[in-house]
């Protein structure tokens, strides 16, 4: 997973926010993206939204060929107005929502046993059923790495117990998870030119 400056997630964030704004107002999106190359490199990532503490939305896009900050920008469209669980947010709810985002690195085969609670992201996969758990949903609910791997399992629609089915597949991937109020809320873009 390639590492991205403050200034960058503060730019992915600030993108997430105007998107959220706009979808929240007028359902409108952002016409024009920032650029830049971290920016521009393919990523999967996850758009979480949370009111009062409480999760809101959560949208996310495992990685492919779309670069990140278009991945960021669709997802957190999405996840003001088309996640299932939740109604479409609403300009008045917007001042008490805190954005989290959690850019993915690759995905990995892994067996049962290597997998570190708080540290992987899981994708537990059969047939045609999916379910994927970024790393810090096993901190937040205080979950062992085997509880970790059940409640993937039960997010796809499986049993329990699914991964231990050989036609399971299992894999994992890192997250670097970062949210309005752990990023500083103003790097300037023009702070390394004047540094002479």
């Amino acid at each position: 997973m390639f590492s991205l400056a403050d200034r960058d997630k503060h730019v992915l964030l600030e993108v997430a926010r105007r998107v959220l704004t706009l979808a929240a107002e007028s359902r409108r999106s952002l016409a024009d993206l920032p650029q830049g190359e971290n920016l521009m490199r393919p990523a999967g990532a996850f758009v979480t939204l949370r009111r009062r503490g409480r999760l809101r939305g959560c949208v996310g896009q495992l990685p492919s060929s779309l670069p990140l900050i278009a991945v960021v920008a669709q997802c957190a469209r999405a996840a003001a107005l088309h996640d299932p669980r939740f109604s479409p947010v609403r300009p008045a709810e917007l001042a008490e929502i805190e954005i989290e985002l959690s850019v993915l690195s690759s995905t990995e085969e892994i067996e049962p046993g290597r997998i570190e609670a708080g540290k992987h992201g899981l994708i537990v996969s059969k047939d045609l059923k999916r379910g994927v758990l970024l790393p810090q949903v096993a901190t937040e609910f205080r979950w062992t790495a085997k509880q970790f791997l059940e409640e993937t399992c039960v997010k796809a629609g499986l049993d329990r117990d699914a991964w231990k089915d050989p036609k399971t597949r299992i894999q994992a991937f890192a997250a670097d998870a970062f949210s309005e109020s752990t990023i500083p809320t103003a790097v300037p873009a023009h702070a390394e030119a004047d540094s002479g």
